[in-house]
C-alpha cells in the first residue's frame, strides 16, 4: 500500500467523513433504512432501494443511442442540423435516401427480440415546467406537495423538482394550484405546458426508456451495471462454487416502422466464496510474509457485488490499516463500520479483524457533489464476480456455465416470450402501463431477411466451393496449393532440450503439409535455449540477423512474459516475423497434421504469402480497418491500428500502429497512417486507388457524431495531401459486434440460426442511418450474433446491395481462419495488430514489417 494510501486510512480511523455504500452524503445525512418512499416522494438519483425510480428530466433529456439532445420549446423536439451535432447520416447521402434494401439473395422469414410499444391512439407526452412560490429548495418537499394534486394531475405524473411530465392535456396552459406545508406555509404551485412530444419524440424514447425501468423495479429485478437480474431464481453450480443470475438487456428505440423493446438473454456470473474467503484461502496457500503483496496484486481491479444493495465496486486499494471497528463521521457523530451494517442493513460482521477494501466511486452524489472519500467494503459482505484467467481456461468449468448460459434459438425465443408475458401478467406492472396508455406487443417481430448466395474461392490456379452451412473450407484447400508463397531458406527454430522431442514432430510435420501447399521450405537452423527469458532472449540476440526471414520458437509453457520478450524483440528491435506455439499444442500426434497446416500457413501469411482469395469485381478499391485497444500497462494508453488493402484481391496488406493518450478511442494519428498507406499503395500498384472503403471497428452509438465529424475530417485531408486533384469515392462504415440484436430462422416449423449470409435491412434497422446486419459466420452451440453495420458518410453511390455483398466478401479474407468471420476481415487485422502491440509489444512496431501480416 502506498504511503499517500496508509496516511489516507489513518485519517479515516481517526473519524474522517468516509463514503460507505447505502449512505448518503447529503448534509451528512444517513439513507433511511428503506421504507420505499410515498407516492410522489423523490430520491436522490440512485438511491432508492426498492421502489422503482422516479423519472428525472436529466435522464430524460441525456443523450443516448442514436438521440440527440432535443431543443425543448418545439412540438416533438426538432433534431439539430447533421453537420452541427447531429448523427441523421442517412439524408446526406442521396442514393439511399428513398431505399437503403438491398435485393440479391434468396428470402428468409426471421424474427428478431424485438418486441412493438403500442400506444393508444394520437398518444402524446405532455411536459410542463413547475414553479414554486415561495421558492422551495427541497426537491421531496416539491415532489409531495405537487402530488397532493392528484385529482388535478391524474395518476399517471412524474416529476424530477422542475420538469413534469404527463400523459394530458390539463384544461389551462397555465394553472395555479395551492399547498400548505406541515408549518402551516402557504405555497403557490404554477403548472405551465412547455411541449408536446409525439412518441418518436427523443425525449419521449427517453421517457419509455425509464418507464421500463420502473416496470423492471416494480418485477423485483435488481440492475447491476446496464442490465436487470432476478437474484430470486439463481441457477447454483456447487462443484465450482459458482452462482448464475438470470437477467436481461433492455433498450427502447425507434426504428423503421415502430417504436420497439430490444431485449436479450443476460447472465451475471458470481462466485458463491466472499472476498474473505478468497483472502483466507489466499493466505494458507503463500504464507504470512508475502501475502499483502500478492493479496493486492489479486484483488486490485476485480469488480465485486455487495448483496445488501446489489451494486457492484470495483476494489482499486486495501486499507491494511483499517477494520470494521474503525469508525467514520455519519451525520453529527462518529459510527463504526461494524454498528453501521448492523443498524443499516441489519448484517452481523462475524470478524472484526479483517482489512477494508478501498473503492474510489466515480460517480457524482446528490445535486452533482461528489462523495467525500472513498468507499470502504467490508470483504466478508463483497462477493467476487466474474472468471479468473486460470476458470476461463478449465475446460469443465466452461462447459458447465455454458450449459446455462448459451441458449439455442428456440430457448432463448421462448425465455423472452415468457419475460414479456410476465411483464403482461403481473397486475402492478401492467397498471403502470395502462397509467399511460401504452402496452407490448404479445410476440416477437416478423420481418423477411436474404441469404447471399455462397462465395467462390480461388487458390492458386483451382477454384472451389464450401458447404454455406458450415462456413468453413479447411477440408476443401487441403493439398492445393496457394496463391504465393515466399520460399522459406533462412529461418531458424528455437526450443528448450525438454521441448525437443515435440519441436522435431512438428518439423517433420511441416515437412509433409508444406509440399501440397506449394511453401518451399528448407531445413532450419536449430537452437536449444535454458528454459528462462534471459537465455531465450539471448539466444534471439545472438542468431537473428538481417538475413533471418523466419523465427519459429517452441515454448515449454503459455507464460505471458516469454512471448512478450521474443515478440517485443523480434517486432521492435530486430523486425523478423516470428511464430511462437506452445509444446502442448504439439503433444497429441492425431492433431499435428492440423496444427502443422494452420503453422505453415501463419508462416507463409507472415512473410508475404497470399493463401486464397474471392473475386471482388471492383477495380482500382482500397479496404481499410480500423480499431483500438487500450493497453492498460502502458499508462492506459490506447493503441490504434489501421490495415488497408494494397492489391486488386484483397491478400496483401499494409499495417500501421498509432500510440494514443490515455484512454482515448478515436485515432488522432489516422491521418497519418492513411497518408503512408496510400503511398504504399502507389509504389505497389503505380496508382492511387479511385475508391477507399474504411470500415471502423470499436465505436459506439454516442461517438458516431465524432467520427463522421473529426475522423472523417482527417481521411479527407489525407486524400486532399496526396494531391489537390485527387479525389477517389469514399465510404466510412461504422462496424459494430457488441449488439443485442438477434435473430432466428423459421425453417420448416422448428426455430435455428440463419444460415451464413443472412441479411437484414428493414423493420429493425434505423431510419436516420444507412444501416443493415449481416450474420456472417457459423456456430455450433447457442445462438449466433449478427454484426451490424452502418455507413456513416459516402461519396461512392454503390448501391446499399453492392455495399451488402463486398462486406460479406470480405468477411471471407481473413488468413488466420479457413473460414468466415465475423467482421471483414482488414476489421479483424487491425484488432489482432492493436492487441499484440497493447498486450505484449507496448511500442510501435518497425517499419519494415509495415506489408506483412506478421500480428497473425
Amino acid at each position: 500500500m502506498t504511503g499517500r494510501a496508509r496516511a489516507r486510512s489513518r485519517g479515516r480511523a481517526r473519524g474522517q467523513e468516509t463514503a460507505v455504500p447505502g449512505a448518503s452524503h447529503a448534509r451528512g445525512e444517513p439513507e433511511p433504512p428503506a421504507p420505499p418512499p410515498a407516492e410522489g416522494e423523490l430520491v436522490g438519483r440512485g438511491r432508492q432501494k426498492s421502489a422503482p425510480v422516479p423519472f428525472s428530466a436529466d435522464a430524460v433529456l441525456q443523450i443516448s443511442a442514436g438521440f440527440q439532445q432535443v431543443k425543448l420549446g418545439e412540438r416533438g423536439g426538432r433534431r439539430r442540423d447533421f453537420n452541427d451535432v447531429g448523427i441523421n447520416t442517412r439524408r446526406a447521402m442521396e442514393h439511399v435516401k428513398d431505399s437503403k434494401l438491398g435485393t440479391s439473395g434468396s428470402p428468409i422469414r426471421l424474427t428478431a427480440n424485438f418486441f412493438r410499444i403500442l400506444s393508444r391512439p394520437e398518444w402524446v407526452l405532455y411536459q410542463y415546467h413547475v414553479d414554486f412560490n415561495p421558492p422551495m429548495e427541497a426537491r421531496r418537499l416539491r415532489s409531495a406537495l405537487l402530488y397532493h394534486h392528484e385529482d388535478v394531475l391524474g395518476p399517471a405524473r412524474s416529476f424530477d423538482g422542475a420538469l413534469l411530465f404527463l400523459p394530458k392535456r390539463l384544461a389551462q396552459k397555465e394553472t395555479v394550484l395551492h399547498s400548505e406545508t406541515r408549518n402551516g406555509e402557504k405555497v403557490q404551485i404554477t403548472v405551465t405546458m412547455t411541449n408536446e412530444l409525439p412518441p418518436t419524440s427523443p425525449v419521449c424514447i427517453q421517457f419509455y426508456n425509464i418507464l421500463f425501468r420502473r416496470i423492471l423495479g416494480i418485477l423485483d429485478m435488481q440492475q447491476i451495471g446496464r442490465n436487470y437480474y432476478n437474484p430470486k431464481d439463481p441457477l447454483d453450480i456447487p462443484k465450482h462454487s459458482l452462482t448464475i443470475w438470470p437477467g436481461f438487456t433492455t433498450t427502447i428505440l425507434r426504428y423503421e416502422t415502430s417504436i420497439m423493446l430490444c431485449t436479450d438473454v443476460s447472465h451475471k456470473v458470481l462466485r458463491s466464496e466472499t472476498v474473505l474467503d478468497f483472502m483466507a484461502n489466499l493466505r494458507q496457500k503463500c504464507g504470512g510474509e508475502r501475502f499483502p503483496e500478492i493479496c493486492a496484486k489479486e484483488l486490485i481491479g476485480l469488480i465485486v457485488l455487495t448483496k445488501y444493495n446489489n451494486k457492484t465496486y470495483k476494489i482499486d486499494d486495501i486499507a491494511w490499516d483499517h477494520t470494521p471497528n474503525n469508525t467514520f463521521t455519519r451525520g453529527d457523530k462518529d459510527i463504526s463500520f461494524k454498528n453501521y451494517y448492523k443498524t443499516q442493513y441489519n448484517l452481523d460482521i462475524v470478524d472484526g479483524n479483517q482489512v477494508l477494501l478501498v473503492s474510489h466511486v466515480k460517480k457524482l452524489g446528490p445535486a452533482g457533489v461528489a462523495p467525500p472519500g472513498p468507499a470502504m467494503l467490508i470483504p466478508e459482505l463483497c462477493y467476487l464476480t466474474g472468471l479468473t484467467d486460470k476458470m476461463r481456461t478449465d475446460f469443465n468449468i466452461m462447459r458447465d456455465l455454458s450449459a446455462h448460459t448459451r441458449l439455442d434459438p428456440m430457448a432463448r425465443e421462448g425465455r423472452l416470450n415468457r419475460f414479456v408475458s410476465t411483464i403482461q401478467g403481473n397486475p402492478d406492472a401492467q397498471a403502470e402501463m395502462d397509467k399511460w396508455g401504452l402496452s407490448f406487443d404479445k410476440q416477437l417481430i416478423n420481418l423477411k431477411g436474404r441469404v447471399l448466395p455462397p462465395e467462390r474461392l480461388f487458390q492458386g490456379s483451382r477454384s472451389y466451393d464450401y458447404r454455406p452451412t458450415d462456413a468453413d473450407w479447411s477440408r476443401e484447400m487441403r493439398g492445393l496449393p496457394l496463391i504465393s508463397s515466399p520460399p522459406l531458406e533462412n529461418w531458424l527454430l528455437l526450443t528448450t532440450r525438454r521441448t525437443s522431442t515435440e519441436a522435431q514432430s512438428l518439423l517433420q510435420t511441416l515437412g509433409k503439409v508444406s509440399g501440397p501447399l506449394n511453401i518451399r521450405m528448407q531445413r532450419p537452423v536449430m537452437i536449444e535455449y535454458e528454459d528462462h527469458q534471459e537465455s531465450l532472449l539471448r539466444a534471439l540476440q545472438n542468431n537473428v540477423g538481417p538475413q533471418t526471414q523466419m523465427v519459429v520458437v517452441v515454448l515449454p509453457s503459455n507464460r505471458k512474459d516469454k512471448y512478450d520478450s521474443v515478440k517485443k524483440f523480434l517486432c521492435v528491435d530486430c523486425p523478423t516475423p516470428s511464430q511462437c506455439v506452445v509444446s502442448r499444442t504439439l503433444s497429441k500426434p492425431s492433431a499435428l497434421m492440423t496444427v502443422a497446416t494452420k503453422i505453415a500457413l501463419q508462416m507463409a501469411c507472415k512473410m508475404g504469402g497470399e493463401l486464397w482469395s474471392v473475386e471482388i469485381p471492383l477495380k482500382q478499391l482500397m479496404i481499410v480497418g480500423i480499431d483500438c485497444y487500450h493497453d492498460t500497462i502502458a499508462g492506459k494508453r490506447s493503441i490504434g491500428a489501421l490495415v488497408a488493402s494494397l492489391n486488386q484481391g484483397m491478400t496483401r496488406w499494409f499495417s500501421k500502429c498509432v500510440l494514443q493518450h490515455r484512454g482515448q478511442e478515436i485515432m488522432d494519428g489516422l491521418k497519418m497512417a492513411l497518408c503512408a498507406a496510400l503511398k504504399d499503395y502507389l509504389k505497389f500498384n503505380n496508382s492511387l486507388p479511385s475508391r477507399i472503403i474504411v470500415y471502423r471497428d470499436g465505436v459506439g452509438d454516442g461517438q458516431l457524431h465524432s467520427v463522421v465529424n473529426y475522423e472523417v475530417a482527417q481521411i479527407i485531408e489525407s486524400i486532399k495531401s496526396m494531391g489537390h486533384d485527387y479525389m477517389p469515392k469514399l465510404s466510412v462504415v461504422v462496424v459494430k459486434k457488441r449488439i443485442n440484436s438477434r435473430f432466428f430462422a423459421q425453417m420448416s416449423g422448428k426455430v435455428s440460426n440463419p444460415p451464413p449470409g443472412t441479411v437484414v435491412d428493414s423493420e429493425v434497422t434505423r431510419p436516420e442511418w444507412y444501416d443493415f446486419y449481416i450474420v456472417s459466420q457459423a456456430v455450433r452451440c447457442g445462438s449466433v450474433s449478427p454484426t451490424h453495420y452502418n455507413v456513416v458518410y459516402d461519396t461512392s453511390g454503390l448501391k446499399p446491395d453492392h455495399m451488402q455483398r463486398l462486406t460479406y466478401k470480405l468477411c471471407h479474407m481473413y488468413y488466420n481462419w479457413q473460414g468466415i468471420v465475423r467482421v471483414p476481415a482488414p476489421c479483424q487485422y487491425a484488432h489482432k495488430l492493436a492487441f499484440l502491440v497493447g498486450q505484449s509489444i507496448h511500442r510501435e512496431p518497425h517499419v519494415k514489417l509495415d506489408d506483412l501480416l506478421f500480428y497473425l
